[in-house]
């Protein structure tokens, strides 16, 4: 089951990133680059606008139907895209604490929505996604373990070029 699969990966993300200092944490490896906070960031913002998106098509009248999409390939970073701008983390210093904090509770927030749907509507019912266009509700939950996983290479690379 997904949860199982994005806890796993949640969690080597949180690996990445432990022990080291908040003040490498929020720094750039280049101009124009994401700090590691940053990338964090993007995540939490990303699986609580998913999650937010359900719940509103669950509760709309509405249902449009999608095919089942190839959304494995979303941890190819060969495919470039560009955050839309409400996952665009922010400037300012966060600490690990904190950020730790906001990962839990989007993924608390994510999974609620899931153990809250029934399940025969997550089939029937849709959103946009940029890349894969119209994609069932049930693929976005495990989608967002993908996103992570893309990420958590992004994560490792920002990592070893501030080392």
């Amino acid at each position: 089951m997904f949860k199982e699969e994005n806890d796993r990966i949640r969690k080597a993300v949180l690996n990445a990133v432990e022990g080291k200092p908040d003040s490498l944490l929020n720094q750039k490896p280049s101009p124009g680059a994401w700090t590691p906070i940053q990338i964090l960031d993007h995540l939490q913002l990303m699986e609580t606008a998913i999650a937010k998106s359900i719940s509103k098509q669950l509760a709309s009248e509405t249902a449009e139907k999608a095919s089942k999409k190839p959304i494995g390939l979303t941890v190819s970073r060969m495919i470039k895209v560009d955050a839309p701008k409400h996952v665009v983390p922010g400037e300012e210093f966060i600490s690990l604490e904190e950020m730790k904090k906001r990962l839990a509770a989007s993924r608390i927030f994510l999974n609620g929505v899931y153990d809250g749907a029934e399940k025969e509507m997550l089939d029937q019912k849709s959103m946009p996604h940029p890349v894969f266009g119209k994609v069932p509700l049930s693929q976005w939950f495990p989608f967002v373990g993908l996103h992570e996983k893309r990420h958590l290479k992004q994560l490792e690379k920002t990592l070893k070029q501030l080392s």
